[in-house]
């Protein structure tokens, strides 16, 4: 008897907890749907039933407008452009920035580090004006070169590959120098493979972060051919387009901004996964 009820009991708990755990993720999933069906609806329609995620009638007219009557493919193209470019120097900066700092032996790495941690406690907006005032004295104010160098390496990135890397057995390098590598065919060939699951968390970090960076392109570019995504979507709610309160076009492009980040998150946190899984076994 004793068992049954102990077995009752968790059984009990489970679904409660797993009740709970699904309450959580409609209420997370709420907006979102929110925002896919007003995308989906006409604007009186979005204005007189703004809560309602079913669109009655249905209408891509929202989408329509997104394309022919905004710069949304500009925007989107350049938000591409920029956050591939960053993304893949993050990789390689943030990697080799953080072995150098677990590994290598050097005057001043201890506070070097220090340095890094303490980036990671200032505040993004207190370096608005002066990131403005450096741009501007480089010369390179209102291009692609502002939107993409001051960003292409970050403290977090580093702190999570050291910290990985940290982690890997120096017995596999020094196994690497017996059989003659030096120290970057060491790091590129034996070391960077195995942080796979750490480099793709820094993909997934690096290109959310990426796509939706707003801050920086404000200090960064004027020129509307310069606008990422994020400052167009800005320019929109900002009611560019005129009067009205626009719903469907402004959530259609909002889903459109979405998507890409999505589909990233799907499809790395399978490998991402699947790659701690294969790092616990080895363990």
């Amino acid at each position: 008897m004793a068992r049954d009820t102990t077995g009752g009991r968790t059984l009990a708990s489970s679904f409660l907890g797993y009740c709970v755990l699904i309450f959580f993720a409609l209420v997370f999933l709420y907006p979102f749907v929110i925002q896919i069906g007003n995308s989906l609806k006409t604007e009186p329609d979005a204005v007189s039933s703004a809560l309602s995620p079913i669109p009655d009638p249905l209408s891509t007219a929202g989408y329509e407008r997104v394309f022919l009557g905004t710069d949304l493919p500009l925007w989107l193209g350049n938000s591409v452009f920029v956050t591939i470019v960053v993304t893949l120097a993050r990789l390689l900066l943030n990697s080799m920035a953080g072995y150098a700092l677990a590994r290598l032996r050097f005057r001043g790495r201890a506070g070097l580090f220090a340095a890094v941690l303490a980036i990671l406690a200032v505040p993004g907006v207190v370096l608005f004006i002066p990131k403005f005032l450096v741009l501007n004295q480089l010369g390179i104010y209102n291009s692609y070169t502002a939107l993409i160098l001051p960003v292409i390496v970050d403290a977090g990135g580093v702190f999570i590959m050291k910290q990985f890397f940290e982690s890997i057995p120096v017995s596999v390098e020094e196994a690497a120098r017996i059989d003659g590598a030096g120290v970057f065919r060491t790091f590129w060939s034996v070391v960077l493979p195995m942080a796979r699951p750490a480099l793709i968390t820094l993909t997934i970090i690096s290109f959310q972060a990426t796509w939706n960076e707003f801050p920086h392109s404000l200090v960064a570019v004027q020129d509307p051919a310069l606008f990422t995504l994020p400052r167009g979507l800005a320019d929109l709610v900002s009611g560019s387009l005129g009067v009205g309160t626009q719903y469907p076009l402004k959530l259609g492009a909002a889903v459109l901004a979405t998507i890409p980040v999505a589909v990233i998150f799907v499809v790395f946190q399978r490998y991402f996964v699947r790659g701690a899984n294969e790092g616990s076994d080895k363990g």
